[in-house]
């Protein structure tokens, strides 16, 4: 059990403290923070961008996309070509990706040199690939939000056909269903819990992780309703889940007790409530998404803990170029690549 006191209990991001990282990126929604101070981004135009310590960074693209255009366009944001969203590393350093464009899992060598894993399963078309993620095992993790075409229709219709995959030596297979927006996963520190964000349900799930990869015992984390649509989060070394609530532009975390807390407040109040009036009538159009949007990571989607202890965040977003950081009380969860490359 954490012990006391919660260093979160009374604590907020200074936003004066807050700094930023890299320069014209595009949609970086997920973020990989390596032990060496590396940083690497997913990018609208085909692959990520690599961002090293110094600063320097470099494109690393499966395809050179034409990106998000001048305008930005919602359209072009959400519904067309190749978005890699979700990423991962294989316990051999290559960059796994749940490609939103896509729709299939795909692998990418740091060189750009990438091949597509798996577009079906079960002999259909995965759906909306939207995050992956791997454990000390080695097995990949994955999540699907919706098979509805367009996908958008699923924020709307409240479409509970989102599922969690799984990759292992026995090739792939969905071990949970059912879900309302499957979005982000994560583990718990005793790798007992696998954590799943329902975005359009604006909850967080958990099922207990079996030894084989099967799942049960599924359970609401916290709040039915978290006030907000959860995008992102992660675990930090006590046991508090923070998550991002992309359209209220907010930074929540969950305590062990499954208390709320807020970390960061960016939203603009009078767009959120036309976004959520919207969101519960069924009416939500693809520039809807973009109504509430903040400053410090506009659409604020994910994130990450980094630095050489593990208390600093970044904040991953949707229309940010750039990305937003600050100093943490607490270190975030090693995740399996950050411990095999401080063991080696």
């Amino acid at each position: 059990m954490p012990q006391s006191p919660n260093p979160l209990i009374g604590w907020t991001v200074d936003r004066a403290s807050i700094t930023t990282v890299g320069h014209e990126l595009q949609r970086p929604e997920c973020i990989l923070a390596e032990a060496d101070g590396t940083l690497w981004t997913a990018d609208a135009r085909g692959g990520v961008m690599r961002i090293a310590p110094d600063g320097s960074q470099r494109l690393i693209a499966q395809t050179v996309d034409g990106g998000l255009g001048t305008d930005g366009s919602a359209e072009r944001l959400l519904l067309n070509g190749t978005l890699p969203n979700g990423l991962a590393f294989d316990r051999h350093g290559n960059i796994l990706i749940a490609n939103f464009g896509t729709d299939a899992i795909e692998l990418m060598t740091r060189d750009g040199h990438s091949r597509t894993l798996y577009t079906e399963i079960d002999g259909e078309p995965l759906g909306k690939t939207n995050f992956v993620l791997t454990d000390s095992r080695g097995r990949i993790w994955f999540t699907v939000t919706t098979r509805l075409r367009p996908w958008t229709r699923a924020i709307n219709e409240k479409t509970p056909d989102g599922y969690v995959g799984l990759i292992d030596e026995k090739g792939i297979r969905i071990v949970a269903d059912g879900f309302v927006g499957t979005n982000e996963i994560r583990l718990d520190a005793r790798k007992e819990w696998l954590y799943v964000v329902e975005s359009n349900a604006r909850r967080i799930s958990r099922l207990r992780v079996h030894a084989d990869g099967s799942l049960s015992d599924r359970e609401i984390f916290g709040p039915a309703n978290l006030g907000g649509t959860p995008d992102g989060f992660a675990f930090d070394t006590y046991g508090n889940l923070w998550i991002t609530l992309i359209m209220a532009e907010r930074l929540v975390a969950l305590t062990p007790e499954r208390e709320l807390l807020t970390l960061l407040d960016d939203g603009r109040p009078d767009k959120i409530a036309i976004y959520d009036q919207h969101f519960y009538a069924g009416t939500i159009t693809p520039d809807l998404m973009r109504i509430a949007q903040g400053t410090v990571a506009p659409l604020m989607a994910s994130l990450t803990f980094g630095g050489p202890d593990l208390k600093t965040v970044y904040l991953g977003s949707l229309l940010g170029t750039s990305l937003s950081c600050f100093r943490s009380p607490v270190a975030g969860l090693p995740l399996p690549h950050w411990r095999a490359r401080v063991a080696a």
